[in-house]
Parts: C-alpha cells; structure tokens; sequence
C-alpha cells in the first residue's frame, strides 16, 4: 500500500532518530505541528471515547479521500494523533480499514512508548474514523 506523503515523512524521520529522546522530541514536534480545532469542533459529538485524554476528532471526506482533524489537551498524545492523521489523511475509506496501527508505530519505532492506554486511545481514535466513514 503506498504511504500517503506526510507518512512517509513521518517514517523516514523517525527511523533516522537516533534513539527514544530524540524520537520523543519528534513527537512532540508532530504534535505542535497540529492545526488548532476551533470552538466549534471541541464539542462533546466530536470528542473520543476510550481515551484518558480528550481527544477530539472531525472527518471530512474530498473527492473519496478522507481528511481528518483532531487534537488533545495532553502533549504526548497529540504528537501520537498527529502521527496517525499522517498515515490516514488521503485514504479512502476502504484503505483506512486496512491501516494497522500496531505495524504503524512499530515502523516508527514508536511501539514500546506505546502503553496499553494510550495504544487502547490511538484504536478509540481509529475505530472512530473508521465510523465517520461508514
């Protein structure tokens, strides 16, 4: 499957870090990158559930392409959400159920700061872009 651009950005960067700081600060970079979701979109209809953090998420879909929003209030996290619209922005739905999010931040190099909280959140924030597309 070929990576969307910002994906394989996102995976040439983060292999080429040369340990677990250096990708930590990476992520926070990700997460600093995020546009800002307005008033509007921080709403409870927006927000995940199955996340320790608020995580707030918004699908439009163009063309047959989905492009997708979120943010959080916690950093770490946003870095992890920013990583994943990396992967998922520019799919169409049928490809954005065929995303494995396990191999994704193995490939990062990302998977053991990956608690089983978070990673349970990052699947919440999945499983609901998948239903936005449905």
């Amino acid at each position: 499957m070929n990576l969307p651009a910002d994906a394989a950005l996102a995976l040439h960067t983060f292999q080429d870090a040369s340990g677990w700081e250096q990708r930590a600060r990476l992520l926070m970079q990700w997460g600093d990158r995020l546009p800002p979701l307005g008033d509007t979109d921080k709403c409870d209809a927006n927000l995940v559930h199955g996340c320790e953090s608020q995580v707030w998420l918004v699908g439009r879909l163009h063309d047959g392409h989905w492009q997708f929003s979120a943010n959080s209030d916690a950093r770490l996290i946003r870095g992890l959400v920013a990583l994943l619209l990396a992967r998922v922005n520019g799919l169409s739905a049928e490809e954005l159920r065929q995303v494995d999010l396990p191999d994704w931040f193995n490939q990062l190099g990302l998977s053991r700061q990956l608690s089983p909280s978070r990673s349970n959140g990052l699947n919440a924030v999945l499983q609901r872009m998948r239903e936005l597309t449905q």
